[in-house]
């Protein structure tokens, strides 16, 4: 008897075998998905207080389950949900962030009915998403199956992910192996502002030894990512003068000077043709070390690909590669006007013209001081520079004028990947899934509530757990199952490593 084909039969077995974990969310991942999909039908705009509430509400109702106690902190608009369950006196506490609060909406511009009526789609052959029965989860579920809603994937998947983690984990009789606190971040979307008021108050009650920001997408592999950083953001509006009034082009011009041009020329003097910033110092404190290089270059990256999906033939020079430019700060005109703003075009000379600029920042580039290297640049130029609008007589006493009006939102940070905290969760997540999880050693957006964890100072980790195309703040937002399905696991892997 030939015992090889039953060999490789048993073998092609072991090789598609499930883990007891892969077992278990398969299992409950039915459940967690009409979980999430109840949840997203509550509607979470702050402008509507009652059903920020309502939202509030079902997250508390779910974390009792667990054990859990739970408090309302009050501020000025609506209250901090915090979340928190000590299990071990002598464990670490490890503080994570979720926001539940969402963008908001115009139904008009989505694919369906009502963007808070979660809709469950799969890619058809001509590869559009078209709406499939939420009876096809009683089926094998796909994990290329996206449910569609506002909030769907921004930050309602993350929450339901967690809470799901922390199930499972206790129908296998098993806990955490640290202390846990949960902020519910209900304004997320409008800068934080009520956690952000909360930080004189209430800061004692978010102590802790480490802190998990579970916001944004993981990188466009959705494979495991660990972000360790982010860009934080400055603004600036540059207005150029010509005439006091719009003057006839016709009368007037070659002779009103035209301050389109002005702004032109002055914006061309900030960068050269490879996108690298000409302002003095504006790079300054800032390494790309070989032990940096190490981490950017171990993060997937195919150019063409990125290029073409893109729609450029070739990228800013400011790096040696897309992740080593966001270790730089950014210079962007993000809106450029003039003085005429109606219905068709004039033949005008406008008396202004302004363009609308914003500095991504990292932890090397404080946002003041790159306000202030941008004002001396301009004055370098032979402006005469004001924060106003030019009174009669500065605009007869000097011949270039330019408003410059800046300000700082947020800092960036970032975490020392190599630190113990970063080290264990990676390890943890490695374990789990048998590669390493992507290291990113800082992401190019910014979260609004860098300021929290400056003022907590202890190291801090995003972990994005949703699909990058996820069309965050946009129409049709969604969020991938196999995002759900890992984000599970990973949660699960984290929950159980000893900090």
């Amino acid at each position: 008897m030939k015992l090889w084909p039953l060999c490789l039969l048993f073998t092609a077995f072991i090789g598609v075998a499930q883990s007891p974990v892969d077992a278990l969310i398969d299992q409950n991942l039915k459940k967690t998905l009409i979980e999430h999909k109840a949840f997203v039908s509550i509607p979470n705009l702050p402008s509507n207080p009652a059903l920020m509430l309502e939202n509030i509400a079902f997250v508390e109702e779910r974390y009792k389950a667990l054990d859990f106690t739970t408090s309302l902190l009050e501020t000025s608009t609506l209250p901090i949900l915090l979340v928190e369950k000590e299990y071990n006196p002598n464990y670490k506490t490890v503080l994570f962030y979720v926001h539940i609060d969402g963008q908001a909406v115009n139904p008009a511009t989505w694919d369906q009915e009502d963007p808070f009526t979660p809709v469950l789609k799969e890619k058809n052959s001509s590869g559009d998403y078209k709406a499939i029965s939420w009876d096809q989860l009683d089926s094998k579920i796909d994990d290329n199956w996206r449910i569609y809603g506002r909030a769907a994937a921004d930050d309602k998947a993350p929450i339901m992910i967690f809470i799901t983690a922390l199930q499972l984990l206790i129908e296998q009789q098993k806990e955490p192996t640290f202390n846990i606190k949960v902020i519910f971040d209900p304004e997320e979307e409008y800068n934080s502002t009520a956690l952000l008021s909360t930080l004189d108050t209430y800061k004692s009650r978010y102590a802790a030894d480490y802190f998990v920001v579970m916001d944004g997408p993981a990188h466009d592999s959705n494979k495991p990512t660990l972000t360790f950083g982010c860009r934080g953001i400055a603004t600036a509006a540059i207005t150029t003068y010509g005439a006091r009034l719009p003057q006839h082009s016709g009368h007037y011009g070659n002779y009103a000077p035209n301050p389109v041009f002005r702004l032109a020329n002055l914006l061309t003097t900030m960068k050269d043709d490879d996108g690298k910033v000409l302002i003095e110092n504006y790079y300054d404190g800032i390494t790309i070390t070989p032990e940096t290089a190490q981490v950017l270059s171990s993060v997937p990256f195919e150019l063409t690909e990125f290029n073409n999906k893109l729609g450029v033939h070739t990228a800013e020079k400011v790096g040696n590669s897309y992740q080593e430019a966001l270790q730089f700060p950014s210079l962007n005109v993000r809106q450029i006007g003039t003085s005429w703003t109606g219905e068709g075009l004039k033949t005008v000379v406008p008396e202004y013209a302004i363009a609308n600029l914003d500095i991504r920042l990292v932890p090397e580039t404080d946002g003041d001081a790159q306000l202030e290297k941008i004002k001396k640049h301009i004055t370098k130029q032979g402006y005469h520079l004001i924060d106003r609008a030019p009174t009669e007589e500065e605009r007869l006493a000097y011949p270039k004028i330019a408003t410059f009006i800046g300000k700082t939102s947020v800092n960036a940070f970032r975490t020392d990947p190599d630190n113990a905290f970063g080290k264990k969760m990676r390890k943890a997540l490695s374990q789990s899934f048998g590669e390493d999880p992507i290291t990113i050693r800082m992401m190019g957006g910014t979260v609004p509530i860098v300021p929290v964890i400056k003022a907590l100072d202890v190291p801090t980790v995003i972990l994005p757990l949703v699909n990058m195309d996820n069309n965050q703040h946009n129409p049709n937002e969604n969020i991938r199952i196999g995002n759900i399905r890992q984000g599970i696991k990973v949660c699960l892997a984290l929950l159980e490593t000893a900090f």
